[in-house]
């Protein structure tokens, strides 16, 4: 599993360490790790030009003792002062020895043009807001140059807790990180600044179970996902109900259906108008015209992909006393009051243009602040919530760290791709995953399945369906890899 931890956490585990060191090794350990980045980065570190962008504080003395060890290795390093008479004196100290410079006032961007390297040291963890005005001169140079562009532990401008950016921030290559990832570098839109992310172990104890943000790998999937016994049958497997559909939108229950058909249940059970085109699809669904309460016994509901405005049936399943994905049109038809006293386990599903409407404020809002807006929807609907998007987050009804995924493609913007996720979480739901283990695995599965379909070109949900249980044998180590 990787973590990701507030600023307040990160910071009290350096000043408990700090207080066991002597002074200024912590950052001498930052720097070192810092600086063997860059020259890696470089390739060559004789005769490279390295320009630092330092602000005062901390992240500029990480950033100027990272560049006196890459000038004694060679590289011609000037230092870009922003606060000249608050920069690090130390670090600015040991960067003239090393043969450093400090860059005459006025010449940072011209040294940008022609850098192969440079260093943001602007603001650290703690900053809020985009850039000051003095610095948005230089991050768009930078974001103009050839140069490769390495942020020290953060992109300078973008939201270390939230990964909120709000203004101008500096957009880097690579971010070198301290001690512990940060919330900012695994959510959109931050993640897009933060570029390649390498995390450089420098000591600190964190203390357990206090992650603001994490997010599966593949060892935690594979350990996640439901496994058939020797005595298992189809409905020990567990049977998932899928009410979706409607005769303007018959694929919907087509695709909700596929992607219920590869997420560990033993059977599907459909409901709904579009029954014809599931069965001419998938003869192994059993499907019922008889409403989702008359269905027969399942383990978990699907309902709302492109149900229309059928809003009986969404009621019938949010009564259900097992637990339930709400998508789509389910969203906005789904009673509140009812969603809330619901004793079983709920999933909510939502894109940002869903949310966005359940929470009253505009998309933009939604899509600026990915994980409060996520968290705000747990907390009032009592549900666990999976924001779909460029960063697909899954936030759970009682708190704790957020589910980031770390798989997927632009490519899975796409009409229908949704669809196959609820039935697939859904199914997970029904072989007995919990509702944020349901929605961060489906959302890895599918991430994966559209990355390994899409290889760089247009990818259809169908196409991403059937790549499921490609992805599935990959993430436990029985298949032949999605390489």
């Amino acid at each position: 599993m990787r973590t990701a931890y507030n600023v307040e956490t990160v910071r009290a585990a350096e000043r408990e360490l700090m207080a066991r060191l002597p002074e200024g090794a912590l950052m001498q350990r930052a720097a070192a790790g810092l600086a063997a980045a860059c020259a890696e980065l470089l390739g060559r570190v004789y005769g490279s030009r390295v320009v630092l962008l330092v602000g005062s504080g901390d992240n500029g003395g990480d950033a100027l003792y990272a560049g006196a060890r890459l000038a004694r290795r060679g590289a011609g390093v000037h230092a870009v002062l922003l606060a000249p008479e608050r920069a690090h004196a130390g670090g600015l100290a040991a960067l003239r020895r090393a043969g450093g410079r400090v860059a005459a006032a006025g010449a940072g961007e011209s040294l940008i043009e022609r850098a192969d390297l440079v260093l943001d040291g602007i603001v650290g963890i703690g900053g809020k807001g985009g850039l000051r005005p003095a610095a948005v001169p230089l991050a768009e140079a930078a974001r103009r140059s050839r140069a490769a562009v390495v942020a020290v532990d953060l992109p300078s401008g973008v939201d270390a807790d939230t990964g909120e950016v709000r203004g101008e921030a500096v957009r880097a290559d690579l971010t070198v990180t301290f001690g512990a990832h940060k919330p900012g570098l695994l959510i959109d839109p931050a993640r897009e600044y933060a570029g390649s992310v390498r995390l450089v172990d420098i000591g600190l104890s964190l203390p357990a179970g206090r992650a603001e943000a994490e997010a599966l790998q593949h060892a935690d999937v594979a350990r996640l996902l439901p496994v058939p016994g020797a005595e298992s049958d189809k409905y020990r497997r567990g049977v998932v109900g899928v009410a979706a559909g409607s005769a303007r939108y018959p694929g919907a229950a087509v695709l909700a259906v596929s992607g219920a058909l590869r997420g560990g249940a033993g059977a599907v059970r459909y409901v709904g108008p579009a029954g014809d085109a599931v069965i001419a699809r998938f003869p192994e669904t059993l499907v019922s015209d008889r409403g989702p309460a008359r269905a027969g016994r399942v383990q978990a509901w699907v309902v709302g992909p492109g149900i229309g405005d059928d809003a009986g049936t969404v009621a019938e399943v949010v009564a259900a006393d097992v637990p339930v994905l709400i998508d789509a049109d389910g969203l906005r038809l789904a009673d509140a009051d009812a969603v809330r006293r619901r004793s079983a386990p709920t999933l909510m599903t939502p894109h940002a243009g869903e949310a966005a409407a359940l929470l009253e404020v505009d998309r933009e809002e939604v899509e600026a602040a990915r994980v409060t807006s996520a968290r705000e929807l747990a907390r009032r609907y009592g549900a666990a919530v999976l924001l779909k998007g460029s960063t697909t987050v899954v936030a759970g009804p009682a708190g704790g760290p957020v589910r980031v995924n770390p798989t997927g493609t632009p490519w899975l913007a796409t009409a229908g791709s949704g669809d196959v996720l609820s039935g697939l979480a859904g199914s997970l739901l029904a072989a007995g995953l919990s509702v944020v283990d349901a929605g961060s695995v489906g959302a890895y599965l599918h991430g994966l399945a559209g990355r390994v379909t899409a290889q760089g070109a247009p990818v259809s949900a169908e196409d991403v369906a059937g790549a499921v249980g490609r992805v599935w044998r990959d993430v436990r180590g029985v298949g032949d890899g999605i390489a």
